[in-house]
Parts: C-alpha cells; structure tokens; sequence
C-alpha cells in the first residue's frame, strides 16, 4: 500500500504472522515495527519496536509507519498499545490518529510481553 502521508517510494506492507509492519523505500527495506496481537478480549496490537534502517533516517518513515499501525488497528477494530518508546512518543503528538489505550490493557500486554522474549 502507497504510504498514507504521500511520501513517494515508500510501500508499507503488514505482515502479520511474522508480527512485522514492513517499510520499503523505492525496493529497499527501510524500517519495521515489531508487534504483536494481545491474547484476549479485547484483542489489541502491541507495538514492541520501531526500527528505521540507516541511511533512511529523517524522512519520515518511522511515522508513516506508525500512523499506518494505527489505521491498521483501526480498521480491524482494536486498540493499539504503544509499548514502543517512539511509537508512544508518536501518539501522544498524534491524539487525533492515536486514541490512549486504557491503562489496564497497558499492563496487560506490558504482562504478555514478558512472555515474548523473542520480541525484545
């Protein structure tokens, strides 16, 4: 999918086994997201990390895929819990794209990331 801020070149694509939201510039991997899926009701996406890969940095990436994250949630209908330092950061500038999670859901998948050491 074309990147929701316009930024030519840049595809973002969910790859949601991996628990990846995938960022390509002109072809190349540029940055990613690491989350995944809150067990339970209500079900949430969790985002764990932001990455952009050198050489990328500055242009915008790691918001385009953030704001993607979000509307992504937001059309399946969950929350998002942005345990992700920057991703956190990003809501907070965007309260209109990013609506707070509720703080028991924050514990809750801040609970099942321990169990997820492969995500740190």
């Amino acid at each position: 999918m074309a990147d929701p801020a316009g930024q030519t070149g840049l595809d973002i694509r969910d790859d949601r086994a991996a628990g990846k939201l995938l960022a390509y510039e002109d072809g190349e991997a540029a940055g990613v997201i690491v989350y995944f899926v809150m067990d339970g009701t209500p079900a949430a996406l969790v985002a764990v990390h932001t990455v952009v890969e050198p050489g990328h940095e500055g242009k915008g990436i790691g918001g385009s895929l953030v704001r993607e994250f979000y509307a992504m949630a937001g059309r399946a209908g969950v929350p998002v819990v942005p345990l992700c330092p920057y991703a956190a950061k990003w809501a907070s500038r965007h309260p209109d794209e990013a609506p707070e999670a509720p703080a028991e859901l924050v514990e809750e998948a801040k609970r099942q990331l321990e169990s997820r050491p492969e995500l740190y």
